[in-house]
């Protein structure tokens, strides 16, 4: 949200960039590519196949206009070169639901929400939505693997301050904040919900800084195709 509400919003109330000081990145938590347990697909190939001849009859489901699960499905949009209709929920849980029903064809959600009904067989899994596998998911193949380029999708969390906050606090929180992502059993609580703990030389208040522009360039284009710009 940090990133994208610098393109969702018409008139953004910050800079992203230059009104915070950054003080550590922490996790990425993968988006993955579910669809209806009876899709008639059984790999990515398949599925973007059938969505390319049928995106007219089809239709996707997020947590609402402008989330991270509606940008993600924006995301796989533009990578099968299809526009597909967009079904906002008001939450995760109410779309799930109708996925589950087969009332939706697909979602792209975070990893966290989308295990359990994986392992349930409850829905049926395409790809993980960035470079590596989740370790949440290790035998769900990332979208790079299955020979699909540009599927990238994720959230992150982070830790800001205000803008000019002092370099000795800076240093003392980005510190605290290694030390606990580095306990081990604070690192297996969010490994196993899916969210991916950063390398040490990611986690830096300087990488983080360059982190955010290069995030609200990312995500610049996905927004202005969704058409999910605020006022």
């Amino acid at each position: 949200t940090h990133a994208q509400s610098q393109t969702m919003s018409k008139r953004p109330i910050y800079n992203a960039a230059t009104d915070f000081t950054p003080v550590a990145l922490l996790a990425d938590a993968p988006l993955a590519l579910i669809a209806r347990k009876d899709f008639p697909a059984s790999n990515l190939k398949e599925f973007i196949a059938y969505a390319q001849a049928n995106a007219s009859k089809m239709q996707f489901g997020s947590s609402g206009a402008g989330s991270a699960t509606h940008l993600g499905c924006i995301v796989v949009n533009m990578a099968m070169g299809t526009n597909i209709v967009h079904v906002p929920y008001k939450g995760s849980g109410p779309a799930m639901h109708d996925l589950q029903g087969g009332r939706l064809d697909f979602m792209c959600t975070i990893v966290s929400l989308a295990k359990p009904q994986i392992d349930g067989g409850a829905v049926k899994a395409f790809a993980i939505m960035t470079k590596e596998r989740s370790p949440a998911l290790p035998n769900l193949p990332t979208a790079l693997e299955q020979g699909t380029p540009g599927m990238e999708a994720y959230t992150w969390n982070a830790l800001f301050l205000p803008k000019d906050a002092p370099a000795s606090i800076v240093k003392k929180l980005a510190d605290a904040a290694r030390e606990s992502l580095d306990t081990p059993a604070v690192r297996e609580r969010l490994e196993g919900l899916g969210v991916e703990v950063v390398p040490s030389n990611r986690s830096t208040p300087e990488y983080l800084g360059e982190f955010v522009k290069s995030e609200i360039e990312r995500w610049r284009e996905p927004i202005l195709k969704s058409g999910a710009q605020s006022d």
